[in-house]
């Protein structure tokens, strides 16, 4: 029993410590704030407006009650315990302690979150992968890499949608585009940014020799509120060409794939996944406002380096990770040495661990 009640004041001390690194006084003071606004009169005349609030009404009372819900859950298991002590009631042991135990893995969580702090962390992200240097064996390991981030999205309950794909022209792609919808999708996935290696017995060559194979991944914030990125229409071009396919009844005999050329940057986008050149435009204009997006993020980080006399790099264009299936058997990041001998699981989607590991490394570098 005193084993517990000292388990419960250490929850109750790390969720109070807690708070302040997620400063829930701010959020308290805005839900109080925002709740106010809406209950003035004319508040729903600006429709939009009004919505946006109520958004950021939502997520701050759902962060305030997280919470609260966690203390209350604490501070009740505590009260028990000191009741069945005083009482001399060792029944109410067991049920307590799995209330802790609870608790415990909820504020774990929350700890993760922590990490999870970058004002585009909470959105969901728009995944590419291309393949490099290498040939078909490239274009091989691009297509098992595309079906890794979609069985780790499957994973954690995230939606997929491929909004664009290139086919190698005997086995797996020359490029993909994804987007991925899920809270934290792109808190989490920014850790795959840049160029990924693989090395095994290539499974294209007639003698079975080892084979380096290369592909690039990159990872976008997709744009969420209305009017964040400005693209005047003077600034694309439009073009429409029919959808490549595999021959047959499958080529399509009306122009419905659609480029978009960003005149100022030059940065091109396809999409040709949908049926509807309406469709493909759209998404291949939310690929682009993202692609802006990241622009500008890379801008601010570059920015911010310079003023602290720093040299961040933001290309992400290094190569991150090997993946070795030949002569033995491991995976591992060389940003953080996080490493494991399971290949079978990591490209099954459990990528969870390098994620973790570079999310640490991330707030370790900042603070």
């Amino acid at each position: 029993m005193n084993e517990l009640l000292l388990r419960a004041r250490e929850l109750s001390q790390r969720i109070s410590d807690l708070r302040c690194d997620f400063d829930l006084a701010n959020d308290e003071a805005r839900v109080a704030e925002l709740e106010d606004r809406s209950s003035e009169p004319g508040f729903w005349d600006d429709a939009e407006a009004a919505r946006t609030l109520m958004q950021e009404l939502s997520v701050a009372r759902e962060r305030v009650e997280t919470w609260r819900s966690l203390e209350r859950r604490v501070r009740d298991a505590s009260d028990l315990l000191e009741l069945g002590e005083a009482e001399g009631d060792e029944s109410v042991a067991e049920s307590a302690g799995a209330d802790l135990d609870a608790a415990e893995l909820d504020l774990v969580a929350l700890e993760f979150q922590l990490q999870l702090s970058g004002p585009y962390d909470s959105r969901n992200a728009i995944l590419a992968v291309h393949a490099g240097a290498g040939g078909t064996d490239s274009q091989d390991w691009a297509d098992m890499l595309l079906r890794m981030y979609l069985r780790w999205a499957e994973r954690k309950g995230y939606s997929t949608d491929l909004l664009d794909m290139t086919e190698g022209e005997e086995a797996g792609i020359k490029s993909a585009t994804l987007e991925i919808k899920g809270k934290y999708a792109f808190g989490y996935l920014q850790s795959e940014r840049g160029v990924h290696r693989l090395v095994r017995l290539s499974p294209f060559n007639s003698a079975s020799a080892r084979q380096t194979s290369f592909a690039k991944v990159e990872v976008m914030p997709e744009v969420e509120e209305v009017g964040e990125i400005q693209i005047p229409e003077d600034d694309i071009r439009i073009d429409v060409y029919r959808s490549s396919g595999a021959g047959g009844q499958n080529v399509q005999k009306n122009s419905t794939a659609v480029r978009i050329t960003h005149i100022p940057t030059g940065i091109v986008v396809t999409c040709q996944n949908e049926r509807s050149q309406g469709r493909n435009r759209d998404s291949a204009m939310k690929v682009l406002e993202a692609r802006l997006l990241e622009r500008e993020v890379n801008r601010l980080e570059e920015e911010k380096a310079r003023l602290k006399g720093q040299h961040v790099d933001v290309s992400f264009g290094s190569q991150i990770r090997n993946y070795v299936l030949h002569p033995y058997k491991m995976v591992k990041d060389v940003r953080t040495d996080f490493e494991t001998s399971d290949t079978t699981a990591v490209l099954d989607g459990e990528i969870d661990g390098f994620i973790a590991a570079y999310l640490k490394s991330r707030v370790g570098e900042e603070s």
